[in-house]
């Protein structure tokens, strides 16, 4: 897909009805034949929008005006290159544990958890959070995690969990506040409840900190699995992040987690893990697959605010 094509497509289709602003954005960067010779000349991984908006947002640029925006990014280019060819989405949104609560519980406990591109670790702690699906609420204290779903029964318990990991290629601290600007810049501007869960959910983090390595998942995965208790069930899991890896080493991560023993949850678009026969999603905004060990149970929403069970 080209890049015109491209953020075109997450202005229809990711952030429409989510964020008016960045749905603008988009529109206007993918008919702008200045900006898309700038981003051409970078690395295909770094042009995403998601990207390039975090990166304007934390330089202090304009997002809610697309001529600012233009404006601004063409002025201060060298600025957001740089920090472009050394970032990455590192979107760590807590909410997403509501679409991965339901498999956690019912799992044999109690449960090593280890995450594939953990960011700051934030989704490590699912016992820790409360959450609400439609009137059936389980947990206290904040954040609280709402989630629309569907043809499920939402879980009676929380997770028991005795060890938490995370690997990520730039692992970020919750105690380093640069860390954590760049993960509120990556929050969409209209989203004001999602930087109050993430204030919340970096305190959770801070009080107990996880361990967070930094290495690759295909080569570094299994050294770091090794670190898990005996008599707790290994879980590794990842929820949006494998689009930002290539397909051979995609193909080779699969094939790593598939012979580690425990469980694997993935929760990613069904192009980056495809599976067979799946149904139609529902609803246009539900374009990521929750599945156990490859075996899909439902489909979700990017930021855990809604799932349709299916498995």
């Amino acid at each position: 897909m080209t890049i015109a094509g491209t953020y075109a497509e997450f202005g229809a289709r990711e952030a429409r009805g989510v964020s008016l602003t960045y749905e603008r954005l988009s529109l206007a960067v993918s008919r702008d034949d200045e900006l898309l010779v700038l981003l051409a000349a970078l690395p295909p991984a770094r042009r995403q929008p998601n990207l390039l908006f975090g990166v304007v947002r934390l330089l202090g640029g304009p997002v809610d005006d697309p001529a600012a925006f233009r404006h601004f990014a063409l002025a201060n280019w060298p600025a957001i290159e740089a920090e472009l060819r050394t970032r990455a989405t590192q979107t760590n949104e807590p909410g997403r544990c509501a679409v991965l609560l339901p498999v956690l519980a019912a799992l044999p406990q109690p449960l090593a958890l280890l995450e594939v591109g953990a960011s700051a670790g934030l989704c490590l702690y699912p016992d820790r959070y409360a959450y609400r699906y439609g009137d059936h609420a389980l947990g206290t204290g904040d954040p609280v995690l709402d989630c629309a779903a569907t043809g499920l029964t939402p879980p009676e318990r929380l997770p028991e969990v005795v060890w938490r990991a995370g690997l990520d290629l730039n692992p970020l601290r919750v105690s380093d506040p640069a860390d954590v600007a760049w993960l509120d810049a990556l929050i969409w501007p209209e989203h004001t409840h999602r930087r109050a869960r993430l204030r919340a959910a970096t305190a959770v983090a801070a009080a107990e900190p996880p361990l967070l390595a930094r290495g690759d998942l295909v080569d570094d995965l299994p050294a770091l699995a090794a670190r898990a208790p005996a008599g707790a069930t290994l879980v590794v899991f990842h929820t949006s992040v494998l689009y930002q890896v290539p397909a051979p080493r995609r193909a080779a991560f699969t094939d790593v987690v598939r012979r580690l023993p425990g469980h694997w949850i993935s929760n990613e678009s069904p192009d980056v893990v495809p599976h067979d026969a799946l149904p139609e999603p529902p609803d246009e905004a539900l374009h990521n697959v929750l599945a156990l060990d490859g075996r899909p149970l439902a489909w979700t929403r990017p930021h855990g605010q809604a799932m349709s069970w299916f498995g």
